[in-house]
């Protein structure tokens, strides 16, 4: 990335972005990772905002990191943009897509947030399929000019396995995006930095309540994908209110 960072953010950056280590996935062990979140109130407005911190332990040593990964389908389809002359699903693909996951591996984040900051998770705005139990969620996309966008990275040998994986950049998701053969559902690792949004009130920091949630906004930064996937039906149009 051509950026100085202290030895153990470059240790935890190899650890997430090349070896894909510890990210969430169906059926892989716990990852040893500790959530935590510092809120700070913005000045206006009912919410306090905190960016998720990353605590990961490698090899017994614990590097903090701003990123974590999952193991996602990203939908670079194409979508229905107007219906009856309503726009629907503004700048998809530049500033906002789906990913999708499954609701158990979804579940094992929202346990890892309320084991680090006390919190319960709303999941408002996430889309269910109850026929494949898979999550729809927005995820955002950097897209200012001052802002690296997201990069998509795609596997070189599907075959390969363990420390011989490799991948090769393609440009970033927008770009990809653009291109019409890639307009398809691809399967990887997601890996996303995540705010969290909590109400409360100008003069008191707010502490973690019975039934109280907080609110999570992911932004993706990077993909690995291993290729297509046919296996997902992608969401084409804004869904109805009654399945966020």
């Amino acid at each position: 990335r051509g950026n100085s960072v202290p030895e153990k953010e470059a240790k935890a950056l190899r650890h997430v972005f090349d070896n894909l280590q510890d990210h969430f996935g169906h059926q892989r062990p716990d990852p040893r990772i500790r959530f935590s979140a510092n809120l700070t109130y913005p000045g206006h407005g009912p919410m306090w905002v905190g960016d998720l911190d990353f605590m990961y332990d490698i090899n017994g040593d614990h590097c903090s990191l701003a990123y974590f990964g999952m193991d996602v389908c990203v939908d670079l389809t194409q979508k229905l943009i107007h219906k009856h002359g309503q726009p629907m699903m503004k700048d998809y693909g530049k500033t906002w897509l789906y990913v999708y996951l499954p609701q158990l591996t979804l579940d094992k984040v929202i346990s890892y947030v309320k084991a680090g900051t006390g919190y319960d998770v709303s999941t408002e705005g996430t889309v269910f399929d109850p026929n494949r139990n898979l999550v729809a969620i927005k995820a955002k996309l950097h897209h200012e000019s001052e802002q690296p966008k997201p990069s998509f990275w795609v596997v070189k040998d599907k075959d390969a396995s363990g420390g011989d994986i490799c991948f090769s950049r393609m440009g970033s998701v927008q770009e990809v995006n653009a291109l019409p053969h890639q307009q398809h559902v691809h399967r990887g690792v997601g890996i996303f930095s995540v705010t969290m949004e909590v109400e409360g009130t100008p003069n008191f920091r707010p502490t973690p309540r019975e039934g109280e949630e907080a609110n999570l906004s992911f932004t993706l930064v990077s993909v690995r994908t291993w290729g297509i996937t046919d296996c997902v039906a992608p969401i084409v149009h804004s869904p109805p209110e009654k399945w966020s």
